[in-house]
Parts: structure tokens; sequence; C-alpha cells
């Protein structure tokens, strides 16, 4: 395969990962690694190496505007990064000793699980509850639709920090944003409306994958030749994606199509775990 050729898969392939990671919140990790294991034949760690820069460039591509628009919590994903940042640290080291295939099998199967669980809420997410420590910490928001501003409470605020250090381990672990886990974090546990979540997420899991991508560069794993063309086709899939769901009027279709992404991530990982394709 040329060189020209090569980049060019990168660049498409990477430019839905973007597009759809933004939209979901996820990153896009779980799609920049099997094109890169399976189809290119890259090394695994220098696939988890690029997928931690596409996620960053997911952030930050994506991020801007939902900050700008209003819809972000940005108070709630500073305080929750501080989980997540130290959860990403300690996946990143211990990586080296645990197998990655039981990492796969197990993480699958907690997203097939969250995802039928998505599937039975019927209707947004907004409770008016706000918890003790959610109001001293003032991380109660609102946001922006079409029928006006919506104000919403963050309730369980404990439970939340300490799935949002999970996730973060998940991250360094695996090379994935782990956006999955910090939706189900915020939409379940925490009853943060779901637009909010996935925005949210997306404001957060640049700086989860930065705290692990440090520790994939000391090892030498961030290859440029790689690297870039990811970062070049997820950057404008992100922005892509923003512009979509800022104008969206319900978060309903948002919700069927994290579920299936999180499912296909799923089965893929678990297939990769029992066939030890890692």
């Amino acid at each position: 395969m040329s060189i020209l050729l090569f980049t060019l898969i990168i660049l498409i392939g990477a430019y839905f990962a973007g597009l759809i990671g933004s939209l979901t919140g996820l990153g896009g990790g779980f799609i920049i690694i099997p094109l890169l294991t399976l189809l290119l034949h890259v090394d695994f760690h220098y696939a988890i190496g690029a997928s931690l820069v596409s996620v960053i460039a997911t952030s930050s591509g994506s991020a801007a505007a939902y900050v700008k628009e209003g819809i972000t919590n940005m108070r709630l994903g500073m305080f929750l990064e501080i989980a997540t940042t130290a959860g990403a640290m300690v996946g990143a080291i211990v990586s080296i000793y645990i197998p990655g295939n039981y990492i796969y099998i197990v993480f699958g199967c907690i997203l097939i699980f969250t995802s039928i669980m998505s599937l039975r809420k019927k209707a947004e997410n907004i409770t008016a509850e706000k918890s003790y420590l959610a109001a001293k910490l003032k991380l109660n928001g609102s946001y922006p639709t079409r029928g006006g501003t919506v104000e919403y409470g963050v309730s369980n605020v404990i439970g939340g920090f300490f799935m949002m250090i999970f996730a973060g381990i998940i991250s360094g672990l695996l090379g994935i944003g782990s956006g999955a886990l910090k939706v189900i974090a915020m939409d379940g546990i925490m009853r943060v409306p779901f637009k909010v979540s996935t925005t949210t997420s997306n404001f957060m899991i640049g700086v989860t994958a930065a705290a692990s991508a440090v520790v994939y560069f000391q090892r030498g794993y961030i290859d440029p030749g790689i690297s870039m063309p990811v970062v070049i086709g997820v950057l404008l899939g992100a922005l892509s994606g923003s512009k979509i769901l800022v104008n969206s009027k319900s978060s309903g279709w948002l919700r069927w199509t994290f579920t299936i992404v999180v499912t296909i991530l799923a089965i893929q990982m678990i297939y990769h775990g029992i066939m030890g394709k890692i």
C-alpha cells in the first residue's frame, strides 16, 4: 500500500470517527483503533497512541462550539476532570501489567449492559432536585433550547465522581476517551440531561486523553506519520458533528445513536478479547 493511499484511508476513517465521537460524546478512539489495527495492520500500541491524539482533537474541535452555545456544564466538567485525570494516569501506568484481552471482555460486557439500560429511558433526563453537595459546588446549570432555557439539578455527586475515576482508568488502559462511561455517569448516576452529558463529555475527554498520552509519548508510541492524518480527519469530523448537535431539536435520536454505537463498540471489544486480537 502506498503512503498516499494509507494516509487517505486514515483521513476518511478519522473524519467519521470525529463525527460520531462528537455527536455521542464518546471520542473517536473506538473507530480509530480497529481502523489502524485490523485494516491497516498498525501495531496496537501505536494505534492507541494515535487514538489518544484523536480523542484530544475531537474534544478540541467540538467542545468550543458547545461551550459557545451554552450547552456544556464547564464547572461540572472541570470538577469531574480531577477524577478522570487521576484515573487515566493510573490506567496508563498499569496497562503494562494487565492482559488487554481481559480488559476488553469486561469493558465490552459493561457497555452492552449500559446500552440496554439507556434504551429504557423514555424521556429527557431532567430533574429539579438539587443535592446539597452540588449546590455547594455550584454544579447545577441550565442550557438553551428553542422553547427557552431549561434548568436542571445535579444529584449523586460522589457516585458520579467515583464512576469518573473508573472511566479515567479505562481510558488509560485502552487508549479511548471512555466517553461512554462519562456520559453514563452524568446521565444515569448524576441525572444530568443527555445533551448536556454528551457535550460535557466532549469537553472532558481531551484532558483525560492528554493525561494518558503523556505516558504513551514517553514510551515512543505516538508516531507523527500516523497521528497527523488522524488529527486532521478527526478535527474536521468533530466540527461537523458539533454543528449538527447544536441545531438538533431533540436528543431522542441522539440516545439511539449512542446506544447503537456503544453496542457495536462492545461487540468489537468482546470479540477482540476472546480472539486475542489486541
